[in-house]
């Protein structure tokens, strides 16, 4: 006799079996066509990208973080010279936008706005 418990088990059976079938990990499908030599063949990676991958690089799960790594402070010295590297950048932006300006203002020069057009006569 068929019920209503029945009725639900195949329904969870079959919503599980379609999201095992979307996954690219567990598709027994996919497997079995392969398998017997139709669809798409499974490609290995290139020498080149083989040898790049470090060993036992295994990717964080989904929702955990990474672990975090020491911070160390920048030293008085260093501090001192990125300092003066971002002072000297500045400097460097403002000459240039100055040159910018005073090149601009030349070209304008013997420039003067558009007039606005006369109404058509009736």
């Amino acid at each position: 006799m068929f019920t209503t418990r029945h009725a639900l088990r195949a329904l969870a059976f079959a919503a599980a079996a379609t999201v095992a079938a979307c996954s690219s990990d567990v598709n027994p499908l996919r497997e079995a066509v392969t398998g017997a030599g139709y669809g798409a063949k499974p490609i290995a990676a290139p020498d080149f990208v083989a040898e790049s991958r470090k060993p036992g690089g295994e990717f964080l799960p989904v929702g955990v973080s990474a672990p975090q790594r020491p911070i160390r402070a920048k030293s008085t010295e260093g501090q001192k010279a990125l300092e003066s590297e971002l002072e000297g950048a500045r400097s460097r932006n403002e000459a240039k936008s100055r040159a910018a300006e005073g090149v601009g203002r030349t070209t304008a020069k013997g420039l003067s706005a558009p007039k606005p057009a006369a109404a058509p006569a009736e």
